[in-house]
C-alpha cells in the first residue's frame, strides 16, 4: 500500500473510533495517520480532541498548536482558543478566536466563544465587526443577529439593537430570544 492510502485509512479509523468514544483506538490510528503524513493537520486535530476528552488540556494545547503549525485553519485556532479559555487565559483565547474568524467568518463556535471572552474582558465593542462579518455568511444569521442585538443593548445602543430584533421577529415571530430581548428593552 502507498503512504497516502495508509494515511487516509488510519485517519478514517481514528475518526470512527473517536465518534464511538474509544479514545485509545482513536489515538492509535491518529498517531499512525500522523506518522504517514506529516503535512496534514487532521491527525493532530483528532489527537487534540482525544486529549480534550481525557481532560488533558496541556497535551491538547500542544496538539492544536502542532495542527496550526502544519496548516493554520480556523479549527486549529479555535481549538487553541478553547483550551486557553478553559485555562483562564482570556486574552490569549480572545486572540485565537479572532484569528479563527479571520480564516472563516462562519465558525460559530469561535464566534460564540469570542463573544463570551469579550464580555469577560470588557471588550464587547470589539466583537461587533466579527458579528457583522459572520452575519454576511448567512450561517445561523438569526442567532447571530440576536447576539449582535444583545451586545448593542449592553453598549447602550438600543436603536440599532431594535432594528436587528425587528428583522429577526419579522422573519420569525416565534424567536423566543429575540422576544425576550425586545421585552427587556421595552421595560
Amino acid at each position: 500500500m502507498n503512504n497516502h492510502l495508509d494515511y487516509e485509512i488510519n485517519k478514517e479509523l481514528g475518526e470512527c473510533y473517536l465518534f464511538m468514544g474509544d479514545y485509545d483506538k482513536a489515538e492509535e490510528y491518529y498517531r499512525k495517520a500522523a506518522s504517514s503524513n506529516t503535512q496534514s493537520a487532521a491527525p493532530y486535530l483528532g489527537l487534540a480532541t482525544v486529549a480534550v476528552q481525557r481532560s488533558e488540556l496541556d497535551k491538547a494545547l500542544i496538539l492544536y498548536q502542532k495542527a496550526a503549525a502544519v496548516d493554520e485553519t480556523d479549527k486549529a485556532l479555535c481549538g487553541i482558543g478553547l483550551v486557553c479559555m478553559e485555562q483562564g487565559k482570556h486574552e490569549e483565547a480572545y486572540t485565537h478566536f479572532a484569528k479563527a474568524l479571520g480564516k472563516a467568518a462562519d465558525n460559530i463556535v469561535a464566534l460564540n466563544c469570542l463573544v463570551r471572552e469579550a464580555y469577560q474582558l470588557g471588550r464587547v465593542e470589539d466583537v461587533l465587526p466579527f458579528l457583522e462579518d459572520s452575519l454576511q455568511t448567512g450561517v445561523e444569521a438569526e442567532a447571530i443577529r440576536v447576539t449582535l442585538a444583545g451586545c448593542l443593548i449592553y453598549l447602550g445602543r438600543g436603536d440599532e439593537a431594535r432594528q436587528h430584533l425587528e428583522a429577526v421577529l419579522g422573519a420569525n415571530p416565534a424567536n423566543a430570544n429575540a422576544k425576550e430581548l425586545f421585552e427587556t428593552m421595552a421595560a
